[in-house]
């Protein structure tokens, strides 16, 4: 069994709108969290604690960052969605990837859409690439 870590920065995204099979550079992908959202339950009689129940999974933004580029499905994607207000969700498949470029672990995003866009500031004394930033709302999603 190999004990290997994972490294963070060869990684895909594929978005089910251009069939799975373009990957779509980015230069981050964060937002794969899942927590518990709770309420808290005072038993009658008992005033020492309350008991803390879980009530249902809440799911962050998925947040994906790269270099600005020219237009692409996704830009007419996420233009579509904010211009027209046609919201198309779809999946999206997130791979982590080992060193010869095969999926080490991979993630199903149910039913991403365009949540926010947004474009980095513009500063004529640095040198620095303009970022896109796309945060996505989504259902769910689940380890492949």
């Amino acid at each position: 069994m190999d004990f290997t870590p994972a490294l963070g920065f060869h990684f895909s995204v594929h978005f089910g709108f251009s069939g799975g099979g373009e990957d779509i550079r980015f230069q981050s992908v964060s937002g794969l969290n899942v927590e518990f959202t709770t309420e808290n339950v005072v038993e009658g009689g008992e005033n020492r604690f309350e008991h803390v129940l879980p009530v249902r999974t809440q799911y962050a933004d998925l947040v994906l960052t790269r270099a600005l580029v020219e237009s692409s499905q996704l830009v007419n994607w996420c233009k579509n969605a904010f211009t027209n207000f046609e919201l198309s969700p779809t999946d999206i498949t997130v791979h982590l990837l080992n060193p010869e470029g095969e999926p080490l672990r991979s993630w199903q995003v149910d039913r991403a859409w365009p949540k926010k866009w947004s474009v980095s500031d513009f500063n004529a004394e640095e040198n620095a690439l303009v970022i896109e930033t796309l945060e996505l709302g989504y259902r769910t999603f689940h380890l492949l």
